[in-house]
């Protein structure tokens, strides 16, 4: 390893901390801010189109009982990911680690929602290339350009400038969005009775199997929780006198994104109704695109040219808003990935250029027309990654006690490998994708998304029993003396100083080196240093195997 190159990483990370525990000496905002800067994130218009998609293909009633299916199943497993993202100020592919994956098996989990941020990047980039084209007439290969262009100054200034930017848009996004479709509810009572009678294309009754159906596209929408968690990590050690402003904050901006993602998606559902039923009939799928939908809402107040005006505005606003996320967070995601594979960190500006590279050859693709099956595709496997690392805290930190309480992320602390994770995602994968494909028989492929949760479920702590969680950790100290923990169950604040890059990092991001002292005393060693490290040199040897129900780690962190 590089001592510049560690260095390096030490400097350009500082923004981000791409594969490393955010310091308290960066988490500067209030946990109001962070929740507001979070939900900021959730403006996306996607949610409308997937709304209207699957409104349109089950129904008003089979639809919005979908959409509440996937959000109170998208809401327990929430709770306790994100309650670790924000209280040990760690982002998913840490906590995954220690969670189920080990050291490298997290990998295939963040390359997984490295693949969400493209996707939805792609989605939310073809919405903005189509309100160009309505209105300018720009060709949508220059719309598509140029939606993937604009989001990169601010991406690469990382946490600060996206804080900024979510807190001065988000009132402009929802005057744009909410007030007139507001108008429409009081004024246009016939169009509330149209949405609720609305049967699409199905037969009009409602169906277990038509639920489930529109569920499995809402869940794709899950890994959300990982860009919400990107913001959160950032939250201010929990203390009695900000605790009822943290608690409120974790649960809007962690959990309780989903509470307006659903509703957004409903939105949608109304939209497509009053596009076909009021404006156009003849529309048909097209009135899943949020461009028409706002156009011909805003069409019934306003004249047209305002109303493509503020139609374009409002996507364009809603199109930064999250692109920026998107952007962002697969940067860190890819950036993850590669650093630990390459034992190098080439800078997180390449990956953001990475991800905007994939994201633009999937609009070309016109990945946007095929929304539902892409969608419901990636769904399976989504839901198997996300239920595997929620169980693994909730089941098998808590009630089971074999998978450590704390989330150990560091290099040393953790085998490489952990069959528990990477057992449970896989047959939870492989099962649901092949009831997907109707290899299971025609009677189950609607249920494809609920056998990767339940076989995740059951895999997750059955994998835990089985090994007696002798792959969780590979060793039970750290070799520092001092607590990780605070009085108050926060990790520590206090700063040592790794002897490889020369700079001071916080006790959680720090064990004590294989490599002693001039005068035999015990040094230290960061994590990024130990993650950049291809000697071992540094590396503590393992200890013995211990045995399971154990608690915490040195006695906090709850």
């Amino acid at each position: 390893m590089s001592t510049d190159n560690a260095r390096a990483a030490a400097e350009d990370s500082l923004e981000d901390y791409a594969f490393r525990y955010v310091p308290r000496t960066f988490r500067r905002w209030s946990a109001a801010s962070v929740g507001a800067t979070a939900l900021g994130s959730i403006a996306f218009l996607a949610d409308f189109s997937i709304g209207a998609s699957i409104g349109i293909d089950h129904g008003t009633a089979n639809a919005a009982l979908g959409i509440l299916l996937a959000s109170v199943i998208i809401v327990i497993v929430g709770v306790p990911v994100a309650y670790y993202a924000a209280r040990y100020n760690l982002d998913l592919d840490l906590i995954a680690r220690g969670s189920g994956f080990g050291y490298y098996g997290s990998m295939i989990t963040t390359v997984v929602f490295a693949g969400f941020t493209c996707i939805f990047f792609a989605l939310e980039g073809a919405i903005m290339a189509q309100g160009l084209q309505v209105a300018t007439k720009m060709p949508l290969w220059l719309g598509y350009l140029i939606s993937t262009v604009v989001v990169i100054p601010i991406v690469i200034y990382g946490m600060r400038a996206l804080e900024r930017l979510q807190f001065w848009t988000t009132p402009l996004w929802l005057a744009l969005a909410l007030l007139p479709l507001l108008w429409i509810l009081i004024s246009d009572p016939e169009a509330v009775r149209a949405f609720t009678s609305f049967t699409g294309n199905s037969d009009g009754s409602v169906s277990f199997g038509a639920v489930v159906s529109s569920a499995a596209v809402c869940f794709a929408l899950t890994p959300q929780l990982a860009e919400q968690i990107d913001y959160i990590r950032a939250m201010p050690p929990r203390t009695p006198s900000n605790a009822r402003s943290w608690w409120t904050s974790f649960v809007f901006a962690g959990p309780g994104w989903v509470i307006f993602s659903g509703t957004k998606q409903v939105i949608g559902v109304f939209l497509a109704v009053y596009l076909l039923v009021k404006v156009e009939p003849t529309l048909g799928h097209q009135a899943t695109e949020p461009v028409k939908q706002f156009v011909g809402m805003y069409q019934a107040l306003i004249p047209d040219w305002l109303a493509i005006v503020l139609a374009l505005v409002l996507i364009v606003v809603a199109q930064v808003k999250i692109n920026v996320t998107n952007a962002y967070s697969g940067s860190l995601a890819w950036s993850n990935v590669f650093t630990r594979m390459a034992k190098h960190y080439p800078g997180r500006t390449i990956f953001v250029l990475f991800n905007l590279v994939i994201a633009y050859a999937l609009m070309m693709l016109d990945v946007f027309t095929l929304i539902s099956f892409v969608l419901s595709l990636y769904a399976n496997v989504v839901m198997a990654w996300l239920v595997t690392i929620a169980t693994d805290i909730a089941v098998n930190k808590w009630v089971l006690r074999i998978s450590p309480r704390f989330p150990e992320f560091r290099r040393g602390m953790l085998h490489d490998w952990n069959p528990v994770g990477l057992v449970s995602v896989g047959l939870a994968s492989v099962l649901s994708l092949l009831a997907f494909a109707g290899l299971l028989g025609t009677a189950v492929k609607p249920f494809s998304v609920l056998i990767a949760i339940g076989v995740a479920f059951v895999a997750t702590p059955v994998m835990a029993l089985a090994t007696r969680g002798r792959y969780y950790l590979r060793r039970r100290s750290d070799g520092i003396d001092s607590p990780l923990f605070d009085d108050d169950g926060n990790p520590s604040g206090e700063r040592l100083r790794c002897h490889v890059t020369g700079y001071t990092f916080e006790r959680p991001d720090m064990l004590a080196s294989a490599e002693r002292g001039p005068h035999g005393e015990v040094q230290y060693v960061s994590s990024l240093a130990l993650t950049l490290d291809d000697s071992d040199r540094y590396v503590l040897p393992p200890e013995a195997a211990r045995p399971p129900h154990w608690a915490t780690a040195r006695g906090r962190g709850t």
